[in-house]
Order: structure tokens, then C-alpha cells, then sequence
């Protein structure tokens, strides 16, 4: 049985024809393909409930009241997720540019029809205690786990981007004005503030590992040195991150970016103002650090339902 038995001939048709195309052209996944053809059962649907019985007369303004339907779930029952309707659309525009192309269908109406916006994630950040076990647990004795132990807290003290730290020569830590110059995106450099137990990291690594690890090169001028003497690589430190994840038993995703996160939601929750956090972080529009504020206010919203005495009044 046809997955478009219940479409006219010519619809049933192409639609029939576009898949085979994915398949033998595209190679399209199996489970991307199933996706496509629920998603091109619906639109048919439509197009049968609009009157349209072939490709031909569809306009660009049909297609876009389509998409207005999955967002509201008129005909075809509950609306569909951002990410279920961004990829309906993508199906569409993909069946009238093979219908064009073939020479099926004299132009292109879904051409001009974009998926909608999906939602900006909110950055994952670990919470005060996680850090803290990430921080105590996860690194290890010797050299090599003084350097890592340094490089965590420089991290999470910072707020910079795991390339910003290895990026660190020794001249750059101020280890009197307890601060670090780091080099940004577009060649711009900002100098941020470093914690006491950073510094205290920091100073342990370059006293008792690095001068091992530098291996006799006293013209390495690199921060964070690897076990042949060189810089540290950006992969690298995302090991070591990875690594001390594991050890510490954090079973949340822990990327390169998540100390990141982690630096800018405590400084917001603590109360730091988000122009502050903008400098900090070293983001050219106070727009890009605003995501943060996302995170802040679900703690607030949760904090708000648990002990406000009104709240569900």
C-alpha cells in the first residue's frame, strides 16, 4: 500500500518520485526518510482540503499558509514542535525544487518560504557544587595534574574560551594585579580579574610541573605546556576537561564551553550586572550575553513558585 494512496494520481505521483529520489540520489537515512513522508502526507493533505490537485497550481502564499497550520494545528490536529515544522518546511521546499528541476511544475512557490526560527538553547551550566566536585575530583597527582588542576580553575575563574587559556603565555598572568590578558575573537585582547585559587593553581603548576614538562625549551613562552614541551592544543584541553568529568562522576554533558556557561550564570545569580558579565566574557553586543539572563530568570521563576506564599493563587 502507498504511503499517498489517499492523494489524486498525479500528486501521489510526484510525491512517490521525490522519495525514490532521495533514496538513489540522496541517500537519504531511513529514519529521515520515514520523518519526510509523514511530514508530505500532511502537506498533500492540505493540498487536496485547499483544492489543489497537482503541483502546478500551488502558490507561494498556499505553501505559507501551510506552514501557518503547523504552528497552529488547524486541520491535522496539535501544532508541531519548531524543530517538526522546520523540518516539514525543508520537505516541502524540497519536493517543489525536484518538481521544478524535473520539469514537473513550472516554478518554484515554496522558493521563498523559510523554516521558522527555532528557540536559542539555553547554555548548559553546572551548578556551584558540580564545579566545585569538577574542580576537587577530577584532575590528578603529579605534573600533569597540577597543569590540568591550573587549567580548570583558570577556566571557571575566567569565563574565557577554552582557545583564549591555551592561548595564555606566561607573561600574561598578573599574578600582582591577579589578572590575565587574554586574546579574543577579531585579534581583541580584554584583561580579566583571576580568583585567589586560580592564582594559587596557576602559581603551584609553574613552579612544581611546568619547568618538567617544559623539558629543557626555556624558550617556551607558552602557559600551558604539553608532555613534549609544547603548547597545549585547544583538543587537547577539551581531553582534559572531558577526563576530569569522568573522574569527578558528572553524568551531564561537559563541553569546552560549559565551565563557560557555568562562569557567566553564577556571576548573574550572585547579581553581577550583565554589562559587567558582557566585558568579562568578551562579547562584542550586551544582545550575545543576554542568553545568560534566560537561565537566571528559570532559578528565579523556580525560586518564586517554591516559596512565594501567592505564587499559585
Amino acid at each position: 500500500m502507498s504511503e499517498f494512496d489517499e492523494l489524486p494520481d498525479e500528486l501521489r505521483r510526484v510525491f512517490g518520485a521525490y522519495l525514490n529520489h532521495l533514496v538513489v540520489e540522496r541517500g537519504t537515512a531511513s529514519s529521515t526518510l520515514e520523518a519526510y513522508t509523514r511530514d508530505l502526507r500532511r502537506y498533500g493533505s492540505y493540498l487536496v482540503h485547499s483544492g489543489a490537485g497537482t503541483l502546478r497550481g500551488v502558490s507561494s502564499e498556499l505553501v505559507g499558509e501551510f506552514l501557518a497550520t503547523l504552528r497552529t494545528g488547524e486541520r491535522d490536529g496539535a501544532p508541531l514542535a519548531p524543530a517538526s515544522a522546520a523540518r516539514t518546511i525543508v520537505a516541502v521546499r524540497g519536493l517543489h525544487r525536484f518538481a521544478f528541476v524535473e520539469g514537473i511544475a513550472e516554478h518554484d512557490p515554496a522558493s521563498e518560504v523559510t523554516p521558522p526560527a527555532l528557540p536559542r538553547r539555553l547554555p548548559k551550566a553546572l551548578s556551584l557544587d558540580e564545579v566545585l566536585c569538577l574542580l576537587d575530583r577530577g584532575t590528578v597527582g603529579g605534573p600533569r595534574g597540577l597543569r590540568d588542576r591550573a587549567l580548570l580553575e583558570l577556566l571557571y575563574s575566567t569565563g574565557a574560551r577554552i582557545s583564549e587559556v591555551v592561548g595564555l603565555d606566561v607573561d600574561d598572568v598578573d599574578t600582582h594585579e591577579r589578572t590575565v590578558l587574554l586574546d579574543g575573537k577579531g585579534g581583541g585582547q580584554r584583561r580579566v580579574p583571576v580568583g585567589r585559587p586560580a592564582l594559587e593553581a596557576v602559581e603551584a603548576y609553574l613552579v612544581r610541573a611546568r619547568p618538567s614538562l617544559a623539558a629543557g625549551k626555556t624558550q617556551a613562552s607558552a602557559l600551558f605546556l604539553n608532555v613534549r614541551g609544547g603548547r597545549l592544543s585547544r583538543q587537547s584541553a577539551w581531553s582534559v576537561l572531558k577526563a576530569a568529568a569522568s573522574r569527578a562522576g558528572l553524568t551531564s554533558s561537559v563541553s569546552p564551553h560549559t565551565l563557560r556557561h557555568s562562569f557567566a550564570t553564577h556571576l548573574l545569580e550572585g547579581g553581577a550586572d550583565v554589562r559587567v558579565v558582557q566585558e568579562l566574557l568578551g562579547h562584542a553586543s550586551v544582545a550575545t550575553t543576554q542568553v545568560y539572563t534566560m537561565v537566571t530568570m528559570n532559578t528565579l521563576r523556580e525560586v518564586y513558585a517554591t516559596t512565594h506564599p501567592r505564587a499559585h493563587d
